[in-house]
């Protein structure tokens, strides 16, 4: 669905809702510790790429199966477990039985949060509801939440919705959970592609910079491509621009 995108107003804006891997959590550097840990062989910066990678072509596979109405919707933690699966082949260990590799798999809930998220959060909670649109499973991002504490309103996922992002129902899902329209919600993330998206279904949209979403060995170009995206440097730089008060 394509709707006109709008300039962002804090004045209209209700709901800003965030991508999660990446934008919240440094999916990197926590898969990589965790990796290092249980498999101090293997190169854990390279695994953890490698492990990423599987996402989205797993997604793709499992929407087309919808398409074609075959099988039902996939949680995260399946797509990841087969992802790992694959990896563990490619880089020859064989050593881990099926409780391990489960434990492993739970590295994606365990994640910690960049270190401006906690305090941007609550600043932006005390005039906005703030939730996730992540296609991380409930039970993923509420586990995540809990250890990170991170102070969401409510956990939205492409579970409820049947759908993962960048579908227009994930975005214009948020919007009728809250009975709100469009152009009340926003999404904040550090993906262009999700922001591209979300903008083309009428949310506002905001643009947080993680330079080192891939690593140090890797850092992003976090210019920001668009006028009408919020550009902020991280969740309490949004804060600021959004008028949520002083830090503490």
């Amino acid at each position: 669905m394509n709707q006109e995108s709008q300039k962002p107003s804090s004045d209209a804006l209700k709901v800003i809702a965030f991508d999660i891997f990446g934008t919240v959590v440094d999916w990197h550097g926590g898969i990589s510790a965790e990796v290092a840990q249980v498999l101090p062989e293997v190169d854990a910066d390279a695994f953890a790429m490698a492990w990423r990678a599987g996402y989205q072509p797993a997604m793709r596979g499992v929407m087309e199966r919808l398409a074609a109405g075959e099988g039902g919707f996939t949680l995260i933690d399946e797509l990841h477990l087969a992802i790992l699966e694959d990896v563990l082949r490619e880089f020859k260990i064989d050593r881990l039985d099926k409780v391990q590799k489960r434990d492993l798999n739970r590295a994606w809930h365990r994640l910690p949060a960049w270190p401006d998220a906690v305090e941007g959060l609550t600043r932006l909670k005390r005039k906005f509801t703030i939730c996730t649109l992540s296609n991380g499973n409930i039970g993923l991002l509420t586990e995540m939440a809990k250890r990170a504490g991170l102070p969401w309103d409510c956990v939205l996922s492409a579970e409820v919705f049947k759908a993962y992002k960048p579908d227009p129902r994930t975005y214009l899902g948020v919007a009728g959970v809250f009975d709100l329209s469009p152009g009340e919600v926003m999404l904040a993330a550090a993906h262009h592609d999700d922001l591209e998206a979300a903008r083309s279904c009428g949310l506002q949209t905001g643009y947080i910079e993680r330079p080192l979403e891939f690593g140090a060995k890797r850092p992003k170009d976090v210019s920001s491509r668009e006028s009408n995206t919020l550009h902020a440097h991280d969740i309490n730089a949004l804060a600021d621009l959004l008028g949520c008060g002083e830090q503490r």
